[in-house]
């Protein structure tokens, strides 16, 4: 077999910009040891998919040839900041036509690239038969080298430094609620779409009746499924703790052993990433949309569970001994960060129109009024365990949440409230959650607490990108009522076709 010699003007080592990493020292002593390990690997896969975690929290990717890849570990890859413009219907929220976008990066301006630098301790290559893909998260830069100021995974590690400065640790564990369904012939859903228009969502059928909770039967209804996709995780170093049957038709829930909190974001996008993929090759669909319009389903949520090691002594400084049950001082000044954080930063573990459905009066579950308890699962924060397990889990969050900007509000807030940081609250404080995804933005937007942890290009960018999507939605409705569609108050704890075509896919 002969194969053609293409030649080649100019040897291929700047895909991003030449030497980019090396320029500007972007990786410590363990990245370099890996990408040592990774470059070895190349000769056995097919291809490299580069991805870095949107604002939504959506992965968003590039799939390489291996060459391509090996010129990306030293320079980068260029990528367009649409993710960073579009709101999740993909309507353009930040004129990047504009002399001024008014997110505060120039770099925005005619939409120009920006470079993603794979950071090689997160390669791993995908299980499966057929092509052998690997995937690695990226962290995003600016063309002088500069963290992009836009890049949620920047801003959790620098959280994670302001712990590592008093000699501690945050340490997360996910437990995560989603929807299994199969998947039926039908339209792909391209009639109609278009930037700020999503077409019809996906037609499912559910797996189950549901509302049987823990029922053995529907575990093994499910684990044609569910048992090959636990294989692939565990497979894939995940610390998989539990898979069971949930209470709405084929909702599942899954848990995972506490991981550092950078960790433990991966984990969380790989996760969902995995999870999509798995189930649409077995004929099934996924959906980590907390409340899709179909019939007889539960909301689903993500709770964060949360402690903080001292990295010099090993102690869970949340914990009075090792034995005792309840919170030490610490332990109770983190809770009291969370609470008083708790309005000004619920649009980052809730940031969809459809999150603030589960947060209904009608769900008893879930969590309406900032407040704490022991073993309550009514609470918004529910403190459990003894000893060194104790820990605090919120259970506000809806699983299609970013991870990185989750953790690094949820991680920042508990910070500030041990190091005395919050301050009394003021009177006619809200002592209950934002009921909308409006509410929550205005709360987002009128906080100075925002800036300050996100600073101001991010949290630019996000009011933006959630004006964008709470007003295509409230146009919808208006749209809707006027024509007689849709009652004037509907139902808060009902979703609406606007948001299952929205979040059903997508998320």
């Amino acid at each position: 077999m002969f194969t053609r010699q293409w030649a080649r003007p100019y040897p291929d080592d700047g895909v991003g910009r030449p030497s980019f990493v090396q320029e500007f020292r972007l990786w410590d002593d363990r990245q370099l040891a890996a990408a040592r390990q990774v470059e070895a690997a190349l000769n056995d896969v097919d291809q490299v998919r580069l991805a870095f975690c949107d604002p939504h929290g959506i992965a968003r990717s590039k799939t390489l040839t291996p060459e391509t890849f090996r010129a990306a570990l030293r320079s980068g890859m260029d990528f367009s900041p649409g993710p960073f413009l579009f709101d999740t219907g993909h309507a353009v929220a930040v004129d990047f036509l504009a002399e001024d976008p008014g997110v505060g990066v120039r770099e925005l301006v005619g939409a120009g690239d920006f470079v993603v630098v794979p950071d090689p301790v997160t390669f791993q290559v995908l299980p499966g038969e057929g092509r052998r893909t690997a995937w690695v998260i990226g962290d995003e830069y600016l063309r002088d080298g500069t963290p992009h100021p836009l890049s949620a995974r920047h801003l959790l590690r620098r959280v994670c430094q302001r712990y590592a400065d008093r000699q501690l640790a945050p340490v997360v564990g996910l437990e995560v609620e989603w929807y299994l369904t199969r998947l039926l012939d039908g339209p792909v859903g391209n009639a109609g779409n278009g930037f700020g228009s999503q077409g019809e969502a996906p037609r499912v059928a559910a797996v189950d009746a549901g509302y049987q909770f823990n029922l053995d039967a529907y575990a093994d209804a499910l684990a044609p499924v569910l048992d090959p996709l636990a294989a692939v995780l565990l497979e894939l170093g995940l610390p998989l703790r539990t898979v069971e049957h949930e209470s709405g038709p084929g909702q599942v829930e899954t848990t995972f052993d506490p991981l550092f909190a950078l960790d433990a974001a991966d984990a969380m996008l790989l996760f969902r990433t995995v999870t999509k993929r798995e189930c649409a090759r077995r004929g099934h669909h996924a959906s980590f949309m907390a409340l899709p319009l179909l019939d007889s389903f539960d909301p689903s949520g993500w709770h964060l569970h949360q402690s903080v090691l001292n990295t010099a002594t090993g102690r869970n400084v949340l914990a009075v001994d090792d034995s005792t049950e309840g919170l030490s001082a610490e332990g109770k000044a983190y809770v009291e960060g969370l609470l008083a954080r708790a309005t000004d930063f619920c649009l980052l573990s809730v940031p969809t129109v459809n999150g603030y459905r589960r947060l209904a009066a009608d769900f008893t579950l879930s969590p309406t009024v900032i407040g704490w308890r022991y073993e309550s699962r009514h609470a918004m924060l529910r403190v459990l365990g003894t000893g060194s397990g104790t820990h605090v889990e919120n259970r506000v969050g809806e699983p299609c949440a970013n991870p990185y900007l989750t953790m690094a509000a949820q991680l920042s807030a508990g910070l500030d409230g041990i190091d005395g940081r919050i301050d009394e609250p003021a009177t006619g404080a809200p002592s209950t959650l934002p009921a909308s995804l409006r509410e929550s933005l205005t709360a987002f937007r009128e906080s100075p607490h925002t800036v300050a942890l996100l600073g101001e290009p991010l949290a630019r960018c996000l009011v933006k990108l959630k004006e964008s999507e709470a007003s295509r939605f409230e146009g919808w409705l208006a749209d809707q009522v006027r024509d007689g569609l849709a009652d004037e108050r509907p139902d808060p704890a009902k979703a609406t076709e606007w948001e299952h075509r929205e979040y059903f896919a997508v998320y």
